[in-house]
């Protein structure tokens, strides 16, 4: 999961070393489930040694919370920016919501055993990661809150509207409707998956026709 950096020396490669663990846990988890990932198979999986993994975390359940950490900021960051990006161009706060949804969906289609992982994660109660799952999800939807919010305060949605419901909503939306796109009609391209979906932000959220 490329977070693109640009730190170069040491830092550069700890953090390449970093984002092959990274890809290694979340395609094994994927796999065959937390419990069932041994340290050494990530090793193995990410091309170093079982070593290297303590070195750059304390256990797996701190491999696992920071991939999480890690998974949902690049999702927070690539909202943030097609929100940036459609205000930079003159759009409405309605069109950054439909942006985000596509970015979203794009960020789904490029990481989707990393999106698994995370919707399965929302419905477990047992982790050591909880409290960080819930505070890296609200992180999320707080972006797409800040939209809501400046839409409302611009005229362009009712103040009627519950904010941090919808903004969930929306987000569980394209989560669950990019997962059975994957899983049930793969045959469909991300446009044609976006288009369904804005048609349904601009009717039922937007309230246009």
């Amino acid at each position: 999961m490329d977070s693109s950096s640009t730190t170069t020396g040491g830092g550069g490669r700890r953090e390449a070393t970093r984002q092959k663990l990274y890809e290694a846990a979340v395609t094994l988890i994927a796999e065959q489930g937390f419990s069932a990932t041994t340290v050494d198979e990530i090793a193995e999986r990410a091309g170093v040694a079982k070593g290297t993994v303590y070195y750059n975390f304390a256990s797996k359940s701190v491999l696992f919370e920071e991939l999480l950490r890690h998974g949902v900021g690049l999702l927070t960051a690539s909202l943030r920016e097609a929100a940036e990006g459609t205000a930079r161009a003159g759009g409405g706060n309605v069109d950054a919501l439909d942006a985000m949804i596509r970015a979203g969906l794009v960020f789904i289609d490029r990481y989707p055993a990393f999106t698994q992982l995370y919707v399965a994660e929302l419905w477990r109660t047992n982790r050591a990661w909880q409290s960080t799952l819930m505070v890296v999800r609200q992180q999320a939807v707080a972006v797409v809150e800040d939209v809501l919010r400046d839409a409302v305060a611009a005229g362009e949605l009712s103040d009627e509207i519950d904010i941090p419901l919808t903004a969930a909503a929306l987000v569980g939306m394209v989560l669950v409707a990019a997962l059975d796109w994957q899983a049930f009609q793969p045959e469909r391209s991300l446009d044609d998956v976006h288009a369904a979906l804005s048609l349904l932000l601009q009717g039922r959220v937007g309230g246009r026709s």
